[in-house]
C-alpha cells in the first residue's frame, strides 16, 4: 500500500496552486463572441509591456521550478507512485477509454448537426454528419481506425472551403493528433504504437499554447464573454486577468511537455479548468473540448518511460526559464508571422485600430477589414466602455 504523506504530495499541491493561480474560463472564444480572424492582432511590444503578463510568468516559473526543484532532489517518486495507484483501473484501460471518447465526440457533433469539427465551424452540408458518423464507427476496428483518421483530415480540409487558413490553424495540431494516434494504435509494430500517447501529448500541448495567444494578440474577443459573465474574472480587473489567464493556457501547455511528473500535474490542473468551464458555457464548451478533455485524462494516467539522470538544482534554475523563454519567442512568431504572412495588410491598416469583431457572428469573415474610426489611445482612455469596441 503506498502511504500518502506531506511530502509526498508537495508536487501534487504545487500543481494545484498553478490551477488556482491561473483558473481561467477555459471556453474558445470563437464558440461564443463575434471575431475577425483577419483583424491586425495588437503587436508583441503591447504584451511585453504588460505587467500582468510578467506577474502570470513569474508564478508560472516559481511552481514549475519548485516542482522540477523536488523531483531534482529526489522527491519525486513518492507522488508519482500514488497517481499510479490511484490511476490503476484506468491506465490498462487507456485505449479503449480513448477510442470510446473519439467515437462519442463524433457522434455528438454528428447528432448536433451543422458543423464540421466544432461548435464555430459552420456548414450546410449534409454529407459531413455522415463522415461524421463514419469516423465514430470506424475506431472500434483496427483495420478502419486508419479509415477514420483520414476521415479527421479530410474534415479539416474541407472546412478550408469555407474558412479562413489562419482560422483552421487553431484545430490543426489538435485534428493531426486525434488522426496519429488512430493511425499508431492500429499499428501491429509495437514500436510504432508505443509512441500514440506521446504523439496525442505533443498534439494537446501545441494546440493550448497555440490559442493561448489569441489572449495575447485580439483581448478585444474576450470583452463580451467579460461583460456577459463578469464573474470569471475572480474579481481581478479585465485587463489583468485575460493576459494571465492566457499565460496559464500557455504555461500549462508547456508543462505537457516537461517531466513525468510535472506534465501529469499539468495535465491535472487543465483537467480542473476545463471542467470549471463547462458549468457557465454549457454543453457546448463540454462538445468542443470533449477530445482535449479525454486526452487531458490520458496524459495524467500514462506512466510514460521512466526518467533517467536526475538534472542538479543549479541547471534546473537554468533550464526552466530559458525553456519556456524559447516556446515562447518561437509561438509568438509563428502566430504573428503567419497571421502578417496571410493577410499581408497594408501600413496604415496595421497602424489604425482593427475591427476585431463581426457584426454577424454566424458569418464572421467578411471580404473586406475595416478600420475603427476610435484610436488605441481613445479606447485606452476609456477601457470600461465595451461599446466602442463592439460598435
Amino acid at each position: 500500500m503506498v502511504r500518502i504523506t506531506l511530502r509526498s504530495l508537495c508536487p501534487a499541491i504545487t500543481g494545484l496552486m498553478v490551477a488556482s493561480a491561473a483558473n481561467p474560463a477555459a471556453a474558445h472564444v470563437k464558440w461564443f463572441a463575434p471575431y475577425i480572424v483577419g483583424a491586425a492582432p495588437r503587436p508583441v511590444s503591447s504584451t511585453l509591456a504588460d505587467p500582468y503578463f510578467w506577474s502570470g510568468i513569474a508564478i508560472a516559473l516559481a511552481f514549475f521550478t519548485a516542482t522540477r526543484l523536488i523531483e531534482a532532489l529526489g522527491y519525486g517518486e513518492r507522488p508519482t507512485r500514488v497517481l499510479n495507484s490511484v490511476t490503476e483501473p484506468l491506465w490498462w484501460r487507456l485505449d479503449d477509454f480513448i477510442r470510446a471518447t473519439i467515437a462519442a465526440f463524433f457522434i455528438a457533433i454528428f447528432a448536433v448537426g451543422g458543423i464540421y469539427l466544432t461548435p464555430d465551424l459552420k456548414t450546410d452540408s449534409g454529407l459531413v454528419s455522415w463522415v461524421q458518423l463514419a469516423i465514430a464507427v470506424g475506431v472500434f476496428f483496427r483495420v478502419t481506425m486508419p479509415l477514420s483518421a483520414l476521415g479527421v483530415i479530410w474534415l479539416w480540409l474541407l472546412a478550408l472551403r469555407d474558412y479562413d487558413l489562419f482560422h483552421l490553424l487553431d484545430y490543426l495540431a489538435l485534428g493531426l493528433g486525434v488522426a496519429g494516434y488512430l493511425v499508431l494504435a492500429s499499428a501491429r509494430n509495437p514500436d510504432l504504437r508505443r509512441y500514440r500517447f506521446d504523439l496525442l501529448r505533443w498534439a494537446v500541448a501545441i494546440s493550448l499554447m497555440w490559442s493561448s495567444l489569441e489572449k495575447f494578440a485580439y483581448p478585444e474577443w474576450f470583452y463580451p464573454l467579460v461583460v456577459e459573465k463578469p464573474f470569471l474574472t475572480f474579481g481581478l480587473p479585465r485587463d489583468a486577468f485575460i493576459p494571465m489567464a492566457g499565460v496559464a493556457e500557455f504555461t500549462l501547455g508547456f508543462g505537457l511537455l516537461s517531466t513525468r511528473l510535472i506534465r501529469r500535474l499539468s495535465a491535472i490542473a487543465l483537467l480542473v479548468i476545463f471542467t470549471a468551464a463547462v458549468f457557465p458555457f454549457g454543453r457546448v464548451d463540454l462538445i468542443g473540448h470533449g477530445l482535449i478533455m479525454a486526452a487531458l485524462i490520458v496524459i495524467a494516467v500514462d506512466r510514460g518511460q521512466e526518467p533517467g539522470r536526475q538534472p542538479g538544482p543549479a541547471r534546473v534554475l537554468v533550464k526552466i526559464p530559458a525553456s519556456m523563454a524559447a516556446s515562447l519567442l518561437v509561438f509568438a512568431g509563428a502566430y504573428w508571422g503567419t497571421h502578417d504572412m496571410i493577410y499581408d495588410r497594408a501600413p496604415s491598416e496595421v497602424a489604425g485600430y482593427p475591427a476585431t469583431h463581426s457584426p454577424d457572428p454566424d458569418h464572421p469573415h467578411p471580404k473586406g477589414i475595416t478600420v475603427s474610426d476610435h484610436s488605441e489611445s481613445e479606447l485606452a482612455a476609456r477601457p470600461g466602455d465595451e461599446s466602442a469596441i463592439l460598435r
